[in-house]
Protein backbone atom coordinates (compact mmCIF):
# COMPACT_ATOMS: atom_id res chain seq x y z
CA UNK A 1 0.00 0.00 0.00
CA UNK A 2 1.64 3.33 -1.19
CA UNK A 3 -1.03 5.50 -1.67
CA UNK A 4 -0.43 8.04 2.01
CA UNK A 5 0.25 11.50 2.16
CA UNK A 6 3.05 11.54 4.90
CA UNK A 7 1.73 14.39 6.76
CA UNK A 8 3.61 14.47 9.97
CA UNK A 9 6.95 14.35 7.24
CA UNK A 10 6.25 17.46 5.78
CA UNK A 11 7.92 19.41 4.33
CA UNK A 12 10.21 16.92 3.21
CA UNK A 13 7.32 14.91 2.54
CA UNK A 14 4.50 16.25 -0.18
CA UNK A 15 1.39 15.74 -2.04
CA UNK A 16 3.62 15.52 -5.17
CA UNK A 17 6.53 13.38 -3.36
CA UNK A 18 4.68 11.71 -0.11
CA UNK A 19 6.65 9.76 2.52
CA UNK A 20 7.13 6.39 0.85
CA UNK A 21 9.64 8.60 -1.53
CA UNK A 22 11.93 9.62 1.25
CA UNK A 23 15.35 8.43 1.37
CA UNK A 24 15.37 8.41 5.77
CA UNK A 25 17.47 5.23 5.92
CA UNK A 26 20.61 6.86 4.11
CA UNK A 27 19.89 3.60 1.76
CA UNK A 28 17.22 3.64 -0.70
CA UNK A 29 13.72 5.21 -0.49
CA UNK A 30 11.48 3.45 1.78
CA UNK A 31 9.26 1.52 -0.91
CA UNK A 32 12.28 -0.09 -2.57
CA UNK A 33 13.24 -0.94 0.80
CA UNK A 34 9.77 -2.51 0.92
CA UNK A 35 10.15 -4.64 -1.93
CA UNK A 36 13.65 -5.47 -1.61
CA UNK A 37 13.25 -7.11 1.85
CA UNK A 38 10.62 -9.52 0.37
CA UNK A 39 13.59 -10.90 -1.71
CA UNK A 40 13.41 -14.65 -1.55
CA UNK A 41 9.99 -14.83 0.21
CA UNK A 42 7.99 -13.37 -2.75
CA UNK A 43 8.87 -13.31 -6.14
CA UNK A 44 9.33 -10.57 -7.75
CA UNK A 45 6.85 -10.86 -10.50
CA UNK A 46 4.12 -11.53 -7.89
CA UNK A 47 4.46 -7.95 -5.88
CA UNK A 48 1.73 -5.40 -6.49
CA UNK A 49 1.56 -1.89 -5.74
CA UNK A 50 -1.86 0.11 -5.08
CA UNK A 51 -0.96 3.83 -5.06
CA UNK A 52 -3.03 7.05 -6.10
CA UNK A 53 -3.37 7.46 -9.79
CA UNK A 54 -1.53 10.87 -9.58
CA UNK A 55 1.79 8.99 -8.17
CA UNK A 56 1.50 6.07 -10.34
CA UNK A 57 4.35 7.17 -12.98
CA UNK A 58 6.36 8.22 -10.35
CA UNK A 59 6.26 4.91 -8.55
CA UNK A 60 6.89 3.29 -11.82
CA UNK A 61 9.81 5.91 -11.94
CA UNK A 62 11.14 5.65 -8.97
CA UNK A 63 10.90 1.91 -8.42
CA UNK A 64 13.17 1.28 -10.98
CA UNK A 65 12.15 -2.10 -12.70
CA UNK A 66 11.22 -3.51 -9.63
CA UNK A 67 7.59 -3.86 -10.26
CA UNK A 68 6.16 -4.50 -14.08
CA UNK A 69 3.83 -1.75 -15.26
CA UNK A 70 0.38 -3.96 -15.17
CA UNK A 71 1.24 -4.35 -11.27
CA UNK A 72 1.06 -0.94 -10.13
CA UNK A 73 -2.90 -0.25 -9.54
CA UNK A 74 -3.70 3.60 -9.61
CA UNK A 75 -6.78 4.64 -7.57
CA UNK A 76 -8.67 7.31 -8.83
CA UNK A 77 -10.03 8.68 -5.67
CA UNK A 78 -8.47 7.67 -1.52
CA UNK A 79 -11.13 5.93 -0.05
CA UNK A 80 -9.01 4.20 2.62
CA UNK A 81 -7.39 0.73 3.25
CA UNK A 82 -10.49 -1.58 2.86
CA UNK A 83 -11.22 0.08 -1.31
CA UNK A 84 -7.26 -0.41 -1.21
CA UNK A 85 -6.79 -3.81 -0.28
CA UNK A 86 -10.78 -5.07 -1.77
CA UNK A 87 -8.89 -3.62 -5.34
CA UNK A 88 -6.29 -5.79 -5.43
CA UNK A 89 -7.62 -8.68 -4.05
CA UNK A 90 -9.79 -8.55 -7.34
CA UNK A 91 -7.18 -7.94 -9.32
CA UNK A 92 -5.29 -10.99 -7.76
CA UNK A 93 -8.42 -12.64 -8.53
CA UNK A 94 -8.76 -12.17 -11.84
CA UNK A 95 -5.35 -12.92 -12.73
CA UNK A 96 -4.63 -15.80 -10.62
CA UNK A 97 -7.85 -17.64 -9.97
CA UNK A 98 -6.65 -17.00 -6.33
CA UNK A 99 -3.72 -16.27 -3.96
CA UNK A 100 -2.43 -15.82 -0.76
CA UNK A 101 -2.16 -11.47 -0.62
CA UNK A 102 -0.03 -9.83 1.88
CA UNK A 103 -0.59 -6.69 2.18
CA UNK A 104 1.93 -4.60 3.28
CA UNK A 105 3.15 -0.83 4.10
CA UNK A 106 5.49 0.54 1.73
CA UNK A 107 7.21 3.32 3.85
CA UNK A 108 7.84 1.11 7.30
CA UNK A 109 11.65 0.51 8.82
CA UNK A 110 12.56 -3.48 9.53
CA UNK A 111 16.07 -3.60 11.00
CA UNK A 112 16.00 -7.49 11.09
CA UNK A 113 15.56 -8.38 7.79
CA UNK A 114 16.13 -11.92 8.11
CA UNK A 115 13.75 -12.56 11.08
CA UNK A 116 11.17 -10.61 9.00
CA UNK A 117 11.49 -12.80 6.37
CA UNK A 118 10.60 -15.61 8.69
CA UNK A 119 7.33 -14.29 10.11
CA UNK A 120 6.29 -13.87 6.46
CA UNK A 121 6.82 -16.63 5.65
CA UNK A 122 4.92 -18.54 8.45
CA UNK A 123 1.98 -16.10 8.39
CA UNK A 124 1.10 -17.22 4.82
CA UNK A 125 1.29 -20.90 5.60
CA UNK A 126 -0.93 -19.99 8.38
CA UNK A 127 -3.08 -18.18 5.61
CA UNK A 128 -3.15 -21.42 3.36
CA UNK A 129 -3.62 -23.97 6.24
CA UNK A 130 -6.04 -22.29 8.26
CA UNK A 131 -8.53 -20.01 5.59
CA UNK A 132 -8.10 -17.18 8.29
CA UNK A 133 -7.72 -13.71 8.48
CA UNK A 134 -3.68 -13.57 9.35
CA UNK A 135 -2.15 -10.30 10.79
CA UNK A 136 1.55 -9.51 12.30
CA UNK A 137 1.77 -7.82 15.57
CA UNK A 138 4.69 -6.12 17.24
CA UNK A 139 6.52 -7.22 19.83
CA UNK A 140 6.59 -4.05 22.15
CA UNK A 141 9.50 -2.65 23.61
CA UNK A 142 8.21 0.47 25.26
CA UNK A 143 4.61 1.57 26.26
CA UNK A 144 3.55 3.08 23.51
CA UNK A 145 0.93 5.61 23.31
CA UNK A 146 1.40 6.15 19.34
CA UNK A 147 0.50 2.29 18.55
CA UNK A 148 -2.79 0.59 17.97
CA UNK A 149 -2.55 -2.66 19.82
CA UNK A 150 -3.85 -6.52 19.54
CA UNK A 151 -4.54 -8.39 22.36
CA UNK A 152 -4.11 -12.29 21.70
CA UNK A 153 -5.76 -15.28 23.60
CA UNK A 154 -3.29 -16.22 26.05
CA UNK A 155 -2.09 -19.77 25.62
CA UNK A 156 1.30 -22.36 25.33
CA UNK A 157 4.26 -20.74 22.47
CA UNK A 158 2.67 -21.15 18.75
CA UNK A 159 2.93 -20.27 15.68
CA UNK A 160 -0.63 -18.18 15.79
CA UNK A 161 -2.34 -17.21 18.45
CA UNK A 162 -6.32 -16.07 18.43
CA UNK A 163 -6.98 -12.63 18.27
CA UNK A 164 -9.45 -11.46 21.34
CA UNK A 165 -9.76 -7.74 20.90
CA UNK A 166 -7.93 -4.43 19.00
CA UNK A 167 -7.52 -1.48 20.87
CA UNK A 168 -7.10 1.77 19.97
CA UNK A 169 -4.11 3.93 20.71
CA UNK A 170 -3.99 3.64 24.89
CA UNK A 171 -2.72 6.48 27.59
CA UNK A 172 0.50 5.70 29.34
CA UNK A 173 -0.84 4.25 32.64
CA UNK A 174 -2.80 1.53 29.61
CA UNK A 175 0.09 1.17 27.64
CA UNK A 176 2.45 0.17 30.20
CA UNK A 177 -0.13 -2.21 32.17
CA UNK A 178 -0.66 -3.52 28.21
CA UNK A 179 2.99 -4.10 27.89
CA UNK A 180 3.56 -5.55 31.26
CA UNK A 181 0.21 -8.19 30.24
CA UNK A 182 2.62 -9.85 28.00
CA UNK A 183 -0.81 -10.45 25.53
CA UNK A 184 -0.51 -7.18 23.88
CA UNK A 185 1.27 -6.42 20.37
CA UNK A 186 1.36 -3.46 18.61
CA UNK A 187 -1.09 -3.37 15.53
CA UNK A 188 1.31 -3.22 12.46
CA UNK A 189 -0.90 -3.16 9.75
CA UNK A 190 0.41 -5.72 8.03
CA UNK A 191 -1.80 -8.72 6.66
CA UNK A 192 -2.01 -11.61 5.12
CA UNK A 193 -5.17 -13.61 4.18
CA UNK A 194 -6.29 -15.68 0.57
CA UNK A 195 -7.63 -12.89 -1.62
CA UNK A 196 -11.17 -15.20 -1.98
CA UNK A 197 -11.20 -15.22 1.90
CA UNK A 198 -11.22 -11.13 1.81
CA UNK A 199 -13.77 -10.96 -0.60
CA UNK A 200 -15.73 -13.04 1.37
CA UNK A 201 -15.53 -10.99 4.11
CA UNK A 202 -16.30 -7.75 2.04
CA UNK A 203 -19.42 -9.13 0.71
CA UNK A 204 -20.50 -10.45 4.61
CA UNK A 205 -19.30 -7.45 6.41
CA UNK A 206 -18.98 -4.33 3.73
CA UNK A 207 -21.68 -5.22 1.00
CA UNK A 208 -21.80 -1.45 0.05
CA UNK A 209 -18.01 -2.02 -0.80
CA UNK A 210 -18.39 -5.10 -1.88
CA UNK A 211 -20.95 -4.69 -4.69
CA UNK A 212 -18.40 -1.91 -6.07
CA UNK A 213 -15.62 -4.12 -6.37
CA UNK A 214 -17.76 -6.85 -8.66
CA UNK A 215 -18.31 -4.35 -10.94
CA UNK A 216 -14.98 -2.63 -11.45
CA UNK A 217 -13.64 -7.13 -11.70
CA UNK A 218 -16.34 -7.83 -14.04
CA UNK A 219 -14.73 -4.77 -16.41
CA UNK A 220 -11.44 -5.74 -15.34
CA UNK A 221 -9.44 -6.93 -18.84
CA UNK A 222 -12.22 -5.29 -20.96
CA UNK A 223 -11.84 -1.57 -22.71
CA UNK A 224 -14.19 -0.54 -20.12
CA UNK A 225 -11.63 -1.55 -17.32
CA UNK A 226 -10.38 2.37 -16.96
CA UNK A 227 -13.91 3.96 -17.67
CA UNK A 228 -15.54 1.85 -14.47
CA UNK A 229 -13.05 2.29 -12.37
CA UNK A 230 -13.01 5.89 -12.52
CA UNK A 231 -17.03 6.06 -12.33
CA UNK A 232 -17.23 3.17 -9.40
CA UNK A 233 -13.73 4.05 -7.17
CA UNK A 234 -14.76 7.42 -5.94
CA UNK A 235 -18.10 6.69 -4.21
CA UNK A 236 -16.93 3.45 -2.95
CA UNK A 237 -17.49 4.58 0.74
CA UNK A 238 -14.36 5.30 2.82
CA UNK A 239 -13.74 2.75 5.85
CA UNK A 240 -10.41 1.11 7.13
CA UNK A 241 -10.25 -2.46 7.14
CA UNK A 242 -9.73 -2.44 10.22
CA UNK A 243 -12.72 -0.86 11.60
CA UNK A 244 -14.73 -2.69 8.58
CA UNK A 245 -13.28 -6.01 8.56
CA UNK A 246 -10.71 -7.01 10.92
CA UNK A 247 -12.18 -5.79 14.35
CA UNK A 248 -15.95 -7.24 12.86
CA UNK A 249 -14.62 -10.58 12.40
CA UNK A 250 -14.25 -13.68 14.67
CA UNK A 251 -11.45 -15.78 12.51
CA UNK A 252 -8.54 -13.30 12.82
CA UNK A 253 -5.21 -15.33 14.34
CA UNK A 254 -1.80 -12.79 14.96
CA UNK A 255 1.50 -13.92 14.77
CA UNK A 256 4.26 -12.26 16.67
CA UNK A 257 7.12 -10.49 15.18
CA UNK A 258 10.37 -9.21 16.87
CA UNK A 259 12.28 -7.86 13.88
CA UNK A 260 13.62 -4.43 15.12
CA UNK A 261 9.52 -3.08 13.17
CA UNK A 262 9.22 0.66 13.41
CA UNK A 263 6.52 2.21 11.33
CA UNK A 264 8.70 6.25 10.98
CA UNK A 265 5.13 7.46 11.41
CA UNK A 266 6.47 10.92 12.53
CA UNK A 267 10.10 12.96 12.60
CA UNK A 268 10.87 11.30 16.14
CA UNK A 269 10.89 7.89 14.76
CA UNK A 270 14.15 9.35 12.74
CA UNK A 271 16.35 8.16 16.08
CA UNK A 272 15.84 4.62 15.10
CA UNK A 273 17.61 4.94 11.81
CA UNK A 274 20.79 7.46 13.13
CA UNK A 275 22.82 7.08 16.05
CA UNK A 276 22.57 10.64 18.14
CA UNK A 277 25.66 12.41 18.92
CA UNK A 278 27.76 12.90 22.97
CA UNK A 279 24.57 15.53 22.85
CA UNK A 280 21.45 13.19 22.07
CA UNK A 281 21.38 15.13 18.60
CA UNK A 282 20.05 14.03 15.50
CA UNK A 283 21.69 14.94 12.40
CA UNK A 284 21.25 15.30 9.23
CA UNK A 285 22.95 17.28 6.56
CA UNK A 286 24.88 20.61 7.19
CA UNK A 287 24.74 20.99 10.86
CA UNK A 288 26.53 23.80 13.40
CA UNK A 289 25.28 23.32 16.75
CA UNK A 290 26.03 24.81 20.03
CA UNK A 291 24.89 24.29 23.17
CA UNK A 292 22.03 21.79 21.99
CA UNK A 293 20.46 18.71 23.08
CA UNK A 294 18.41 15.96 22.15
CA UNK A 295 17.34 17.54 19.31
CA UNK A 296 16.74 16.61 15.29
CA UNK A 297 18.14 18.85 12.86
CA UNK A 298 18.04 17.82 9.39
CA UNK A 299 18.73 20.02 6.62
CA UNK A 300 18.53 19.33 2.86
CA UNK A 301 19.67 22.44 1.04
CA UNK A 302 21.16 25.21 3.70
CA UNK A 303 23.11 24.73 6.64
CA UNK A 304 21.36 24.49 9.93
CA UNK A 305 22.92 26.18 13.15
CA UNK A 306 21.08 25.85 16.46
CA UNK A 307 22.35 28.00 19.86
CA UNK A 308 20.86 26.22 23.33
CA UNK A 309 17.84 24.16 21.85
CA UNK A 310 16.83 21.22 23.86
CA UNK A 311 14.19 18.63 22.31
CA UNK A 312 13.46 20.21 19.12
CA UNK A 313 12.97 19.80 15.65
CA UNK A 314 14.03 21.59 12.86
CA UNK A 315 13.70 20.73 9.03
CA UNK A 316 15.13 23.02 6.49
CA UNK A 317 13.83 22.11 2.69
CA UNK A 318 14.51 24.81 -0.50
CA UNK A 319 11.09 26.34 -0.11
CA UNK A 320 10.16 25.87 4.15
CA UNK A 321 11.46 25.36 7.14
CA UNK A 322 9.78 23.37 10.53
CA UNK A 323 11.00 24.09 13.99
CA UNK A 324 8.79 22.37 16.53
CA UNK A 325 9.32 21.14 20.38
CA UNK A 326 9.97 16.78 19.99
CA UNK A 327 6.94 16.16 21.91
CA UNK A 328 4.77 17.60 19.19
CA UNK A 329 5.68 15.78 16.30
CA UNK A 330 2.74 13.73 15.86
CA UNK A 331 1.36 17.30 15.41
CA UNK A 332 2.82 18.40 12.23
CA UNK A 333 0.19 17.44 10.03
CA UNK A 334 -1.43 20.42 11.53
CA UNK A 335 0.56 22.53 9.69
CA UNK A 336 -0.70 20.72 6.46
CA UNK A 337 -4.05 20.99 7.22
CA UNK A 338 -3.12 24.83 8.01
CA UNK A 339 -1.47 25.52 4.73
CA UNK A 340 -4.89 23.93 3.28
CA UNK A 341 -7.29 26.11 5.17
CA UNK A 342 -4.73 29.15 4.40
CA UNK A 343 -4.55 28.47 0.50
CA UNK A 344 -1.07 27.67 0.69
CA UNK A 345 -1.44 24.95 -1.84
CA UNK A 346 1.80 25.58 -2.95
CA UNK A 347 3.87 24.14 0.01
CA UNK A 348 1.48 21.20 -0.10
Amino acid sequence: MAGGGGTRFWPLSRKARPKQFLNLTGKDILVNETIDRLSGCIAAEDIFIVTNVTQAELTLQETKGRIRRDHVLAEPAARNTAACIGYAAMEILKKYGDGIMCILPSDAYIQKVDVYREVIEKAVRTAEETDSLVTIGITPTFPSTGYGYIKRVAKEEAVWYPVEEFVEKPDMETAKEYLADGNYLWNSGMFIWKASTILKKFEELLPDIYECLVKIGDAMGTEQEKEVLNEVYPVIPKISVDYGIMERSDDVVVLEGDFGWNDVGSYDALEVLYAPDENGNLQYGDCSLIDTENCICYAKDKLIATIGLKDVIVVETEDAVLVCPKDRAQDVKKITEKLEKDGKTEYL
